[in-house]
């Protein structure tokens, strides 16, 4: 079930915080519940994305993203995402995440998550976010603009840009 009361306490912490630029780090921390962990007493991998998904959802509220959203009457949506889970976390441990927007393509918007313990990353994460409308996807150039973004994205790490390269050479549909 998706932590809709976890995710209002988040945006509702949140809201008064100052306003980040389009490509600062928003940092939250949360707190492994028992509703979050596996069989094996640790955070259960797809809670971690849900986790994710948190952090996300502020750091658009804290750059403006909701509200050019609502404004524009358009949606989002992951197209992509990719995790490496390096560092167990148990059952009430704390995390820091950082949250923040490295750049975008003509169609999709890159962002890059962490889960952090004791100076150590527990897990890291690439998302492809598309921004949606009743028409279908809206180009990259257009959503940034709008967000007051005039220039061209910031190159992608070199590792994001090879992310991206390999899933375009990744069939679909699947052939399974």
């Amino acid at each position: 079930m998706y932590p809709v009361i976890r995710l209002a306490k988040e945006m509702l912490i949140h809201r008064r915080k100052p306003r980040l630029g389009l490509f600062d780090t928003h940092v939250s921390h949360h707190l492994c519940w028992p509703q979050d962990i596996d069989v094996w007493m640790e955070l259960n991998n797809g809670r971690t994305l849900t986790l994710y998904d948190l952090g996300r959802m502020v750091l658009f509220q804290r750059t403006g993203v909701i509200d050019v959203m609502r404004r524009n009457r358009w949606g989002g949506t992951v197209a992509g995402s990719s995790v490496r889970y390096r560092r167990r976390v148990r059952l009430f441990h704390r995390v820091e995440m950082r949250t923040r927007i490295l750049g975008w393509d003509d169609r999709f918007l890159y962002l890059e998550q962490s889960m952090w313990r004791n100076g150590e990353a527990t897990s890291n994460a690439l998302f492809r976010n598309a921004v949606t409308s009743v028409n279908g996807m809206v180009p990259m150039a257009v959503a940034a603009a709008k967000m007051g973004h005039h220039e061209p994205s910031p190159a992608l790490p070199d590792w994001v840009q090879g992310w991206i390269d390999a899933d375009a050479s990744r069939p679909w549909p699947p052939q399974t």
